[in-house]
């Protein structure tokens, strides 16, 4: 994945401050909007994380601080939940203007309420997804505890939250009173999916129950099970980025000019706090590779070892069949199991005292239905051998690395 930070102007001319996150390649096949939660900003983990894992799945994502918050200039006592949706307005603007009008936008929490009020005003979103939504803004009043009073009596207040200070005018307070999601989910004319937690403790399951019964189809649900609200467990909000991805390619197709094109067959990215998560485009295909846990990794996708292993049992399964069909022969199944490993060459005399030469070696084990008899049978697995990743394996290789700008 690439992210660069981006600038761009509100309403009222003020200068928000985003980051745009893209694919590993260069041209993103959609792009999308993330609005984050309340009083968050674009860099709280789960806007970067499910903004990340959107990328991997060839999105372009856009997230942003909403004015007076994060990098962003304004002064965060003057905005409300209107200005909110005014400012994804305003991304939507930025992107049609710099890059590509969006098709997706994802909001959490308070963001993803904004989410569905900004979706009717920006006419090239096809799909929104909520995660953890309320189906009121005025639940956030809760969070505001005993400076609510105050606030509705003396016209303003200090609230501290996440051990951060913010000023809170009654305005505020009012424009949320005024605003109801469950209405706005009633006239909403794009797709909704809808992502809650059902223990969650900070906005309960009953607001996306109210959300669902107001929308209109296409709607969907999915429960984040074991989730909590602010989506902090990194794989919990890969997991959201990877089902927002999917459930959208229903309702914002890629069209075949736009596919993400390369001057390589296979592309990997892999930024400094990741880890070994590593993001990977095969083709026109997104996957992750990893290492296990023990080691330091996360464990979100093979190794590379088991990426090559599984190259050659795909492979061989792929060279079996072909060559079945062409000889007339039905083979109802043919599996591949495939491991690796580094094992002493055969007869080595200096195994014991560890100066013996290792060899790579891929320990394959054919099983193949059908009805074939025993010539056949071992006909195919002379044939096995001859699979294309087979003999390049088998075979001297040499790679050419340079150093690219």
């Amino acid at each position: 994945m690439r992210s660069s930070k981006i600038y761009f102007k509100n309403t009222k001319g003020e200068q928000l401050s985003g980051r745009l996150d893209l694919p590993a390649d260069r041209d993103p096949h959609n792009f999308a909007i993330f609005a984050h939660c309340f009083t968050c900003t674009k860099d709280f983990s789960a806007v970067r994380n499910v903004s990340r894992a959107l990328a991997s799945e060839g999105y372009g994502v856009l997230r942003f601080d909403f004015t007076g918050l994060g990098d962003s200039d304004g002064d965060f006592s003057n905005t409300n939940f209107s200005s909110n949706v005014q400012d994804l307005v305003s991304a939507a603007s930025y992107l049609e203007h710099t890059y590509k009008a969006p098709t997706l936008l994802v909001g959490h929490s308070l963001g993803g309420a904004a989410a569905i009020f900004a979706g009717k005003d920006i006419p090239s979103i096809k799909a929104i997804a909520t995660i953890g939504a309320p189906s009121n803004p005025v639940h956030v009043q809760k969070q505001l505890g005993s400076k609510l009073e105050t606030i509705k009596e003396d016209g303003e207040a200090q609230v501290t939250l996440a051990g951060r200070d913010f000023t809170f005018k009654k305005q505020f307070i009012d424009d949320l009173e005024r605003s109801s999601c469950v209405q706005a989910a009633s006239h909403l004319d794009k797709a909704l999916l809808i992502l809650h937690s059902p223990q969650d403790a900070t906005v309960s399951i009953k607001n996306a129950e109210e959300i669902y019964h107001a929308a209109h189809h296409p709607k969907s649900f999915v429960t984040l099970d074991g989730s909590e609200h602010l989506l902090i467990n990194k794989e919990s909000a890969a997991y959201v980025g990877k089902i927002v991805a999917g459930w959208a390619a229903r309702y914002i197709p890629t069209p075949p000019e736009e596919q993400i094109k390369s001057t390589h067959q296979v592309v990997a990215s892999l930024d400094d706090e990741d880890g070994f998560s590593t993001q990977l485009k095969l083709g026109n295909h997104y996957l992750k590779a990893d290492e296990p846990v023990r080691v330091g990794g996360n464990d979100y996708g093979p190794t590379p070892y088991e990426l090559l292993a599984s190259s050659l049992a795909a492979c061989t399964a792929m060279t079996i069949q072909m060559y079945a069909k062409r000889k007339g022969w039905k083979v109802d199944n043919v599996e591949v199991h495939t491991s690796y490993s580094k094992t002493y060459a055969q007869d080595c005399e200096s195994c014991e005292d560890g100066n013996g030469t290792k060899l790579d070696t891929f320990e394959r084990d054919i099983k193949i239905t059908s009805n074939l008899d025993e010539k056949q049978l071992q006909r195919l697995l002379q044939i096995a051998d001859k699979c294309p990743i087979h003999k390049t394996l088998n075979s001297e290789t040499q790679i050419l690395t340079k150093l690219s700008s």
